[in-house]
């Protein structure tokens, strides 16, 4: 079982533009044996030495080959002009 954060900065006025990617993205993870254990908007934050992120993510998949294949997904990659019109940055965290 791998663990994915992801932290996602959005460009300003975009919103919109990512939320249609999520729409198709998301459902997609269940495919590859993942789950979207979590995807929150930080509205309280007590402390922070970075940038506050726009959305935060925590996945879940089977293994990293599952991982592998969501990411390169056909129809998920047909919509990554949306994420790439709309996300400005994001960190990538993996943990097992």
């Amino acid at each position: 079982m791998i663990f994915i954060t992801q932290l996602i900065y959005i460009v300003a006025g975009k919103e919109s533009v990512f939320d249609e990617f999520e729409r198709i993205a998301i459902p997609i993870i269940a495919k590859y044996n993942g789950q979207l254990m979590l995807r929150t908007r930080p509205g309280q934050v007590i402390e922070a030495h970075v940038e506050v992120p726009y959305e935060i993510h925590l996945i879940s998949f089977e293994s990293d080959t599952d991982f592998e294949a969501f990411k390169h997904d056909a129809d998920r990659k047909a919509f990554l002009h949306l994420k790439d019109e709309s996300v400005r940055s994001s960190l990538l965290i993996v943990g097992s």
